[in-house]
């Protein structure tokens, strides 16, 4: 059996959304930020603007603060998804019903240019070309990105404009 070197070990890059709306959501996407920076066999390389957005789908809950991150990782898109959700769970996420409030939640959007569907991921994100909350903090860090059979980020970004959703300052 022969050994890897290190840089032959292949850098896959990923996109990662980020939302919050309980417990200091601003608070909890800066401590994501954190957590991403952490994880084991990736780097952190660029994160969004914060964003405040309404609430899609059960709308009797508070604003939602977004973000958007891109790293590197040799970890598989398997293993990203379940560090994914291993932040999540230490930040108290819970899930008691489909789009209910939360302390944060991490979705996997692109890894590559791999499409995946199976019961436990599906790439790209599914859902990600119809949420301007996703879609403008992600065409701030990737306004190159495409997304396979919808097309550029930054195009679709412009389609949620009018979806009441503001970037906060720097200060934020």
């Amino acid at each position: 059996m022969q050994k890897k070197f290190i840089s032959e070990i292949k850098q896959h890059t990923a996109y990662i959304a980020l939302g919050s709306n309980l417990q200091n959501p601003v608070l909890q996407i800066k401590q994501a930020f954190i957590a991403l920076s952490q994880l084991t066999q990736s780097s952190l390389i660029q994160v969004s603007s914060l964003y405040q957005s309404e609430p899609v789908g059960y709308e009797n809950q508070p604003d939602f603060i977004n973000a958007a991150a891109k790293i590197t990782t040799t970890l598989t898109p398997i293993e990203l998804l379940d560090a994914l959700l291993a932040i999540e769970n230490q930040a108290g996420r819970e899930r008691p019903f489909a789009n209910a409030p939360r302390v944060l939640d991490c979705d996997l959007l692109c890894y590559d240019d791999i499409e995946i569907q199976s019961q436990k991921l599906t790439l790209p994100h599914p859902r990600m070309h119809l949420r301007g909350f996703v879609l403008l903090p992600l065409a701030e860090i990737a306004p190159d990105l495409s997304i396979s059979n919808h097309g550029n980020v930054v195009k679709l970004a412009q389609k949620h404009l009018n979806q009441g959703i503001q970037k906060l300052d720097a200060t934020n």
